[in-house]
C-alpha cells in the first residue's frame, strides 16, 4: 500500500501525537509499505506556528489532491480535524478517492466538553482566545472529518460513544485501537526490573505539570505520603517546567527526596525509571496514555484515575489500582496500600509488566493495516457493483 500520514506539527519521536505518527509510519515501512509524511516540516519555515495550525488543512489538501490525481496514494491517514477539506472534496470524486482514514490522539470534542464542565465548576478559566478557534471552528473541523472518513481509529470507548451519539459518526466506521510502545520497552529483563530492592520506595509521576494531569489532587497526596514514610521518594519526569515550580509545592524538608527532570528522551525513560516501583497517573481527562504502558513495561505498578484512556489498558486489582477522578484521599490510600503491602505491590508490578507486552508497535501496526485492507476491499467491491449496475447491456 501507498500510505500518506499527515499531522499538523513537526515530527518528533519524543512527543505524543507526533511520536505516534512517526512510529506508525516506520512500522508500516518495515512491513513493506510505501510511506510518506506531510507535516510542518513541509511548510515554509518562516510561517508562524499559529498560521501553520490554522491553514494546515488547506496547505495539506494541495499535496493530497496532487497525489490523488497522479494515483500515488492508496490510504490517507490524518488526525481528526485535519482531513475535513480533502474529505469533503474527494467524496465528490470517487474515481480518484483513496481510503480516507482519520485517527484520534484524543477527541478534541470530548476534551472541550470536559473543559466546559471544569470551567463551570470554577476549576478552569477559558480565555476568549480559546473560543476563537480551539473551542469553536476546530471542533467543527474534527466532526466533519470524522463523518466524512471511510475509517475512524479512536483510542477509547468513551470517545467512540461520543462520536456516534453526539457527532453522528456511523458506528460501523469506528474502531477502538491502541497506541504502542517502542521495541526497546518490550521484554525488558525481569531479573533487572524485579531484583531485590532496599526498603526504599520510589514513585514516578510522568507528564506535564498541569491541572489536566491532576496535579492539584496528586500533590497533596504525595505530600502526605512523604511526611508519613521517610523511606519514600518521588520523581517528576517530563514536567515541561523548571524544577523550582515543583519544589515550591512541597515543604523544604521534603526536597532531598524529590527528583525533577523537566525533559527527557523516550529512549532514556527505562534508565530513569530504574529503582522505581510505583507509577502515579491520575489525569482528569486522557485519551490513552502511552507513558502509562511504557511505565508498566518498565516494571512499575500503576495507580491510575478512572479516565477513559487508562481504563482501556488496566484492570483494577490486577495490574493497577484505579481511583476515582480528582480524589486526593483515594490516591493517598492507594499509595499507602502499595507501599505497606509489598506482596501486593510486587504482584501488581508483574501483572502490569505482562499487560504491557501486548502493546508493541508491530502489533498495533498490523491491526491497523488489516483494517485498512479490509476497508479497501469493501470499497473496491462497492465500486465494482456500482459500475455493473450502471452498465447498459445491448443484445
Amino acid at each position: 500500500m501507498k500510505i500518506l500520514l499527515t499531522i499538523s506539527c513537526n515530527l518528533d519521536p519524543n512527543s505524543g501525537a507526533a511520536g505516534t505518527t512517526l512510529r506508525l509510519g516506520q512500522e508500516y515501512a518495515r512491513l513493506g509499505h510505501e510511506v510518506s509524511f506531510f507535516t510542518y516540516n513541509k511548510l515554509p519555515k518562516t510561517l508562524p506556528d499559529a498560521i501553520k495550525m490554522v491553514t494546515f488543512p488547506e496547505l495539506a489538501s494541495l499535496h493530497v489532491f496532487n497525489l490523488c490525481y497522479r494515483g500515488k496514494v492508496d490510504v490517507i491517514d490524518s488526525p481528526c480535524g485535519e482531513g475535513w477539506l480533502w474529505s469533503k472534496v474527494l467524496n465528490s470524486f470517487r474515481r480518484i478517492h483513496p481510503l480516507l482514514v482519520t485517527r484520534s490522539h484524543g477527541l478534541e470534542n470530548t476534551l472541550h466538553s470536559f473543559n466546559l464542565d471544569e470551567a463551570k465548576k470554577g476549576n478552569l478559566k477559558l480565555s476568549p482566545k480559546y473560543f476563537l478557534y480551539r473551542g469553536s471552528w476546530r471542533l467543527w473541523e474534527e466532526a466533519t472529518a470524522l463523518r466524512n472518513a471511510d475509517l475512524v481509529f479512536l483510542l477509547n470507548r468513551q470517545d467512540a460513544k461520543y462520536a456516534t451519539d453526539c457527532l453522528r459518526v456511523e458506528p460501523e466506521k469506528i474502531h477502538v485501537v491502541p497506541n504502542g510502545i517502542p521495541d526497546t520497552f518490550i521484554n525488558l529483563p525481569e531479573a533487572t526490573l524485579f531484583k531485590s530492592e532496599s526498603k526504599s520506595i520510589r514513585i514516578a509521576q510522568i507528564g506535564s505539570y498541569i491541572q489536566r494531569k491532576g496535579i492539584q489532587y496528586t500533590i497533596p497526596a504525595l505530600k502526605a505520603i512523604l511526611n508519613r514514610f521517610s523511606y519514600v521518594e518521588v520523581s517528576f519526569l517530563g514536567t515541561g517546567c523548571p524544577e523550582a515550580v515543583i519544589y515550591k509545592d512541597f515543604e523544604l524538608h521534603l526536597h532531598p527526596r524529590i527528583k525533577v527532570v523537566p525533559q527527557y528522551t523516550l529512549e532514556s525513560l527505562p534508565h530513569l525509571l530504574q529503582g522505581h516501583q510505583i507509577k502515579l497517573f491520575a489525569p482528569l481527562n486522557e485519551g490513552f496514555g502511552k507513558v502509562l504502558v511504557e511505565s508498566m513495561a518498565c516494571g512499575l505498578a500503576p495507580i491510575v484515575s478512572a479516565a477513559a484512556g487508562p481504563l482501556e489498558v488496566v484492570h483494577n486489582g490486577y495490574d493497577a489500582v484505579v481511583v476515582p477522578i480528582g480524589n486526593t484521599i483515594a490516591i493517598e490510600h492507594a499509595l499507602e496500600k502499595l507501599i505497606t503491602d509489598r506482596t501486593y505491590l510486587e504482584k501488581t508490578r508483574r501483572n502490569a509488566y505482562v499487560t504491557a507486552q501486548n502493546y508493541s508497535w508491530i502489533n498495533v501496526a498490523n491491526q491497523r493495516l488489516f483494517l485498512y485492507q479490509e476497508m479497501l476491499d469493501r470499497l473496491a467491491d462497492q465500486r465494482s457493483t456500482k459500475k455493473i449496475k450502471n452498465t447498459v447491456f445491448i443484445r
